[in-house]
């Protein structure tokens, strides 16, 4: 701030000065808008999910209008175990985001006090300027001009003058852009302390709900275990899991390949108009309005057929076989092939683990179904391109959504026993061209 103890004409001259380069208002803390950017970010993150969400839907009804309308007693568990496996997912991301926010929120502060530190510096410096340009005679350039005085001394004087007033303007358009840094920096201070507001309002939500949905599963489970325990046994049963499996992965095939084929033909499309502007371009180049924006963004962007994004480039995954770590640290205790009482082979591997285990990406893909299926409870499946896929199943919660990219060795689920297992762990499934193969050619547990 100012030094205390100016003269009135000290603190006229400064009000003219800045005035004059139209320095900005700060704003009331009071009017700033109530809706974060976080809140902003998040709308359009989920209207953007509503189609696919939509599309996954569609293609569940599908496959459970081909079964029998008998229902099994796992059902009863969905919306319980979907319930617990979305508020563990929230939670986990409403943690991750509040260590975020509070570290842009101490270096906000830090920036904070660099600004003011400048501002402060500026002012003491520009009152010392004016107080000694006072002190000096502050003769104007008019006045010297009409003095009759000798001419080299009055070129002197308007030189000085010259270099005073440029120093000045430098100094006052420096300390200009510091308080607009200055407010800049209040309005995104405010932001994140709101987001957290936020964030810790959602949390003590998600965790009510998490103990609530806890219960009702327990007591659900305590009337539904002889049923369970009998369904379990069934050759029906296990044999419709399996076949619903193979539905299941058999139209996200599809889906995916139709949406390989769309990006194509939106890349063939754009390329095509691309060639087409450029030629217009090239023939008009002499005009004014020779560059057009394109009038048709839907061939630009592939606006509205994005169901299912596609992988990102990398590693082809049939390179990396015998090089895959096992998704979960456990007891290897169902093998590929196994034989099940009364029952079709095992597709795929159960790991024993206790609930809660992390669950990783056995390599880089895109999050293709994340939902709850009867006889796979918690069920992820993950793409990882050339109709290559891997499928974890019995999950106590889900990390990832349908339309999430997976890294290798990603946190993407916590195992359990959803989907009525009778064991906490993870069902693992590999899959090529909509067939499982024996996982433990690929993975090796370390």
């Amino acid at each position: 701030m100012l030094q205390t103890g100016w003269r009135p004409w000290a603190m006229m001259a400064l009000a003219a000065l800045l005035s004059g380069l139209a320095l900005p208002v700060l704003a009331n803390p009071a009017a700033a808008p109530r809706i974060t950017e976080r809140a902003q970010q998040k709308q359009q993150a989920e209207a953007e999910r509503a189609a696919l969400s939509k599309k996954l839907a569609n293609l569940k009804r599908q496959i459970e209008r081909t079964e029998s309308a008998r229902g099994h007693a796992s059902d009863a568990l969905a919306d319980s175990e979907s319930a617990i496996s979305d508020a563990n997912r929230k939670l986990r991301q409403l943690a991750a985001e509040n260590r975020q926010t509070a570290a842009r929120l101490a270096a906000l502060a830090k920036e904070h006090a660099e600004l003011t530190r400048e501002a402060d510096a500026q002012n003491a410096k520009l009152g010392q300027m004016l107080r000694e340009q006072y002190v000096g005679g502050n003769q104007d350039r008019l006045k010297l001009l009409l003095s009759g005085d000798n001419p080299n001394r009055i070129g002197r004087e308007l030189q000085y003058h010259g270099y005073v007033s440029q120093a000045q303007a430098r100094l006052i358009e420096d300390l200009r852009a510091n308080l607009q840094g200055i407010e800049k920096n209040r309005a995104a201070t405010q932001n994140a302390k709101r987001e957290l507001d936020e964030i810790a309002q959602e949390q003590r939500q998600e965790r009510a709900r998490l103990e609530q949905e806890k219960a009702r599963r327990a007591t659900l489970l305590a009337g539904l275990s002889d049923k369970l325990a009998t369904q379990r046994k069934e050759a029906g049963s296990l044999l419709q899991d399996e076949q619903r499996m193979g539905r299941l992965v058999d139209q996200l095939t599809k889906l995916i390949e139709e949406q390989r084929k769309a990006e194509a033909e939106a890349a063939r499309l754009r390329a095509e108009r691309q060639k087409q502007l450029e030629a217009n371009r090239a023939a008009r180049a002499r005009s004014a309005d020779a560059i057009e924006d394109d009038p048709n963004p839907n061939l630009q962007s592939g606006a509205g057929a994005r169901p299912l994004p596609p992988v990102a480039a990398g590693t082809p995954f049939a390179s990396l076989r015998g090089k895959l770590s096992a998704p979960l640290r456990g007891e290897l205790s169902s093998r590929y092939g196994s034989k099940r009482p009364d029952g079709p082979s095992s597709k795929g591997l159960f790991i024993r683990a206790p609930e809660g285990s992390e669950v990783r990406a056995v390599a880089g893909g895109r999050v293709v179904f994340a939902e709850w299926l009867r006889g796979f409870g918690n069920l992820l499946i993950v793409d990882h391109g050339n109709q290559y896929m891997t499928i974890y199943g019995n999950n106590h919660a889900l990390l990832k959504r349908a339309g999430d990219a997976v890294q290798g060795g990603e946190v993407i689920a916590a195992a359990g026993n959803s989907g009525g297992s009778d064991q906490s762990g993870l069902y693992f499934e590999m899959r090529h061209q909509g067939r499982a193969f024996d996982p433990l050619g690929w993975i090796t547990f370390r």
